[in-house]
């Protein structure tokens, strides 16, 4: 073969043997379990024995009993890693669907209170309270106590330490700062002088953090007048008094007279008429005679009507009469409607409840009490024009079982009927990074949160409205 035709032919061969290895990367795997297989060890050099060998080769019989395979050390350490690399390059099968659901969300439990709050009022003329603040952990705790006074009163005397101040608007709070050690309470109290005598009063009182953001536990009472002598009760008149049973009564009666009058006419003019007939029978006792007499006319009976005034009199009498009783029971059933009550029908539970700032308003799970509602100054909400409101609200589940509630329900109303839900980012951040919102409330368990809305302009929210579902009636409270 000429040396031309060798040195093409090896060529070729060689291009053909590159193209193959090109091509052996792309092609797919065919076997996993071959690619999966281990590697044989490389061959490791064995550490020399610790003990000496006897002269003249020999080696040291072994105390392995006979029959029994022993392992050497490339035995005992690469067959792990082999199966573990071949378990890991087998295909993992698809996990079969659970046959059970999934467990639910477990209830939110309220953290515990290191500080708890009690407010009771005082039996006396003027509206006095008693606040009891106690420490329940072993370590001092520095915190704030504020109270709120309802609107239009002052405080006349406020036990030491304490400062009044204005609120805003027409409420004003009382404010202690206090250092508590391990396991001990202080009493508070406040005098106030009401502008109505006499009205009951409800003043709550809340223990914050030493910088008065975060509520440790909240307290409510409503002072009332000191009883007196019973009023006496405002009754019904008697059905004789009052005015639709009398023109009731008037009318029958006027019927009845006229059914008499009536009746007493026409016998009467049935005995003139039989006195006229018998006046007529002559002495041969009503024969003819012989010669015929002249016909002489007879008188036309008319059938007897009452008069005319008389039934138009009975028909006004009847008439004023029914007029009087349906305006009558008119006014009393709208004087029974109560203009202050949420109207609820068709898909809502239960009824609509509205109450000022410190009264508990119950609605079909929750009870809620709105302790406190304090905004910002402007720009506080990430707007120039706006602000954040924090209202310091308290939750109690009424019901046996585990509730849950969210935030885009629980709406401050504006002047205006505008209205803005929870600012849930910035209700997380008030309650050190806890959603409130994210578990369900546990059955008959309570929490004393803040919930912050963000709002626009100068003037705080009118109202609030509270609600644990989508299909509840929930409760409005009024803000001073």
């Amino acid at each position: 073969m000429p040396a031309s035709t060798r040195h093409h032919r090896a060529l070729a061969v060689f291009v053909h043997c590159l193209g193959i290895l090109a091509a052996v990367p792309a092609l797919p795997a065919t076997a996993p379990e071959a690619s999966a297989a281990p590697r044989p060890p490389a061959e490791t050099a064995r550490p020399p024995d610790a003990t000496p060998r006897p002269p003249g080769g020999a080696t040291r019989p072994s105390a392995t009993p006979t029959g029994v395979a022993t392992a050497t050390p490339a035995e005992t350490t690469h067959p792990p890693v082999a199966m573990a690399a071949r378990m890991s390059a087998e295909p993992t099968p698809p996990s079969a669907p659970p046959a059970v659901a999934p467990p639910s969300r477990a209830p939110a439990s309220a953290p515990p209170q290191q500080v708890t709050v009690a407010v009771a009022p005082e039996s006396s003329p003027a509206p006095r309270y008693r606040i009891q603040v106690r420490n329940v952990g072993n370590a001092p705790v520095d915190t704030t106590v504020r109270q709120e006074l309802p609107p239009g009163s002052s405080p006349t005397a406020i036990s030491a330490g304490g400062r009044s101040a204005r609120a805003g608007g027409s409420t004003t709070e009382v404010t202690w700062r206090l250092r508590l050690p391990a396991h001990s309470s202080t009493t508070l109290g406040t005098a106030l002088a009401a502008t109505a005598p006499g009205q009951p009063l409800t003043a709550p009182a809340c223990a914050f953090t030493s910088d008065g953001t975060r509520p440790y536990d909240c307290a409510t009472a409503t002072w009332k007048a000191a009883v007196a002598a019973p009023a006496a009760e405002v009754t019904e008149a008697p059905p004789w008094r009052r005015y639709p049973v009398l023109l009731a009564g008037l009318a029958v009666l006027l019927l009845i007279s006229a059914a008499l009058v009536w009746v007493w006419r026409r016998r009467r003019a049935g005995r003139v008429t039989a006195s006229a007939l018998a006046s007529r029978s002559g002495p041969d006792g009503g024969r003819g005679t012989i010669y015929p007499r002249p016909a002489a006319p007879s008188a036309t009976r008319r059938r007897r009507t009452p008069p005319v005034w008389l039934l138009v009199g009975a028909a006004v009498a009847v008439l004023a009469g029914v007029v009087g009783t349906a305006g009558w029971t008119a006014t009393r059933q709208v004087s029974a409607i109560d203009t202050q009550k949420q109207p609820t029908s068709g898909a809502w539970m239960g009824t609509g409840v509205t109450g000022p700032v410190g009264v508990p308003l119950r609605e079909s799970a929750f009870e809620f009490t709105v302790y406190r509602m304090s905004c910002g100054a402007l720009g506080t909400a990430g707007k120039a024009d706006g602000r954040s409101c924090q209202a310091t609200v308290g939750v109690r589940n009424l019901t046996g079982d585990h509730q849950p509630w969210h935030g885009q329900l629980q709406r401050a109303y504006l002047p205006g009927g505008r209205w803005v839900s929870t600012d849930e980012p910035a209700t997380r951040a008030a309650n050190l990074g806890r959603d409130v919102f994210a578990d369900p409330m546990a059955a008959g368990s309570r929490m004393v949160l803040p919930l912050v809305f963000s709002v626009d302009g100068r003037d705080p929210p009118q109202q609030l409205e509270l609600r644990s579902g989508v299909f509840s009636a929930g409760v409005r409270v009024h803000m001073p």
